[in-house]
C-alpha cells in the first residue's frame, strides 16, 4: 500500500516536471524568466558537491533542530498542564486563541530588535511558530484518554500524578509526536523564510538571496527543490518513527500498521 502511494506520488511529480520542461521548450514560458526544468535539476545535482551550499544547509538544519527542540520543551509541558488542569485551560484559552493566529514572521522586526544574534532570531521565531502544533496536539491527546482507564486506576488508590504517568501520557504520546511532525514542517518553512527576510551569514535562504542578486534564477529554484526535499525527508522519518513506536495506536485507530 505504501509502495503504491509512493509510486503515485512519483508519477505526479514527474508529470509536473515534464510539463514545466515542455512549457519552456515550446516557448509557452520564456526560459529567461523561468529556466528549463532540466537546467534546474542539473543545478540541483551540482549543489550536492558545492561546499558553500552544503555549509548553508548545515546552518539551516542546525537552527531548525534547535528551534524545534525549544518548541518541544515549551509545547509539551504547557500542553500537559492545559490538558489536565481545566481551570488553567480556561484561563489560558483566550491568550492562546489570540496569539496562535499571529504569523511568526510578523514578529520578525520585533525579535530582530530584541535579539542581535541572527541565529538567535531564527531559533526564536521557529520556536514560536512550532510550539503551537505541539501544544494543541498535546492538549487534545490528553483529552482523548479513556476516562474508564483513569477511573480504574483511581479506584485502586493511584493519585493524579500516577494516573498521568501510567495512563494519560502513554495514551497521548502518539498525538504529541504528530504535533512534533507538523511542527517540524512548520519549522523548515519558517527558518528558510526568516533567512530570506532577515538575511544573515548563512543558510539556504541566504543562498537564495545571493543567487537571486546574481540573476541566477536556476540556482534559486534548485535550492528551493532541496528545501522541499528536506521537508519530505524529515516528515517521512518522523512518520516512520511514529508508526514504529506507536504501532498499537495505528491498529486501534484502524490505520495502516
Amino acid at each position: 500500500m505504501i509502495g503504491r502511494r509512493v509510486a503515485r506520488g512519483a508519477v505526479g511529480v514527474a508529470a509536473v516536471l515534464i510539463a514545466a520542461e515542455a512549457a519552456g521548450r515550446t516557448g509557452v514560458v520564456d526560459p529567461k524568466l523561468l529556466p528549463l526544468m532540466s537546467t534546474v535539476l542539473a543545478d540541483a545535482a551540482g549543489l550536492l558537491v558545492d561546499p558553500k551550499f552544503l555549509s548553508d544547509v548545515g546552518i539551516t538544519l542546525a537552527d531548525w533542530a534547535i528551534g524545534l527542540l525549544v518548541a518541544i520543551v515549551i509545547g509539551v509541558p504547557l500542553g500537559m498542564l492545559l490538558g489536565t488542569v481545566a481551570k488553567a485551560e480556561s484561563a489560558a484559552r483566550p491568550l492562546v486563541e489570540f496569539l496562535r493566529p499571529i504569523p511568526s514572521l510578523a514578529l520578525l522586526p520585533l525579535v530582530t530588535l530584541l535579539i542581535p544574534d541572527n541565529d538567535g532570531v531564527k531559533v526564536t521565531v521557529i520556536a514560536y511558530a512550532a510550539s503551537w502544533p505541539i501544544l494543541i496536539n498535546t492538549m487534545y491527546g490528553l483529552r482523548d484518554v479513556d476516562p474508564v482507564a483513569k477511573e480504574t486506576l483511581r479506584s485502586f488508590g493511584f493519585g493524579r500524578l500516577e494516573v498521568l504517568r501510567r495512563v494519560s501520557l502513554p495514551s497521548a504520546a502518539p498525538f504529541v509526536l504528530t504535533g512534533v511532525r507538523l511542527a517540524a514542517a512548520v519549522a523548515i518553512i519558517v527558518v528558510i523564510s526568516t533567512e530570506l527576510l532577515a538575511g544573515g551569514s548563512g543558510g539556504i535562504g541566504t543562498f537564495m538571496i545571493t543567487a537571486g542578486a546574481g540573476f541566477r534564477t536556476d540556482l534559486v529554484l534548485a535550492a528551493t527543490l532541496w528545501a522541499g526535499a528536506l521537508g519530505i525527508v524529515t516528515n517521512a522519518l518522523i512518520l516512520r518513527l511514529q508508526r514504529w513506536a506507536f504501532r498499537w495506536h495505528a491498529m486501534r485507530a484502524g490505520g495502516e500498521a
